[in-house]
């Protein structure tokens, strides 16, 4: 006569079935994640986000600038525009300000 698992048993079993389905779903949920991210940055790639147009890699100062030559924007990545003041004189504004606002000498 085959031996009828207790309920004990198929409950465990039960439980385990329904936590690989669920850790399933999670699996194929983080997977079409990746796959919506990798999608949506094919088709933003180097595309302006003012008009949507091709954007162009232009050399300034050492940088390469992503410039869109449609609507004009110049875009910039993580840590071009300290790479870009690193190499900036001082301005004309910020020289008339130093020679207007000179410090005051002790008197």
């Amino acid at each position: 006569m085959p031996i009828k698992p207790s309920d004990g048993e198929e409950e465990f079993f039960k439980a385990q079935e329904l936590h690989k389905m669920r850790q399933s779903q999670v699996d194929s949920a983080a997977t079409m994640e990746v796959q919506e991210k990798d999608r949506l940055k094919k088709l933003h790639w180097m595309r302006c986000p003012k008009c949507g147009l091709e954007l162009q890699e232009v050399e300034f100062r050492g940088v390469q600038v992503d410039t869109c030559f449609s609507c004009e924007g110049m875009f910039l990545d993580g840590g071009e525009i300290e790479k870009i003041l690193a190499h900036e004189e001082p301005g004309m504004l910020e020289r008339i300000a130093q020679s207007l606002f000179k410090p005051i000498s002790g008197s």
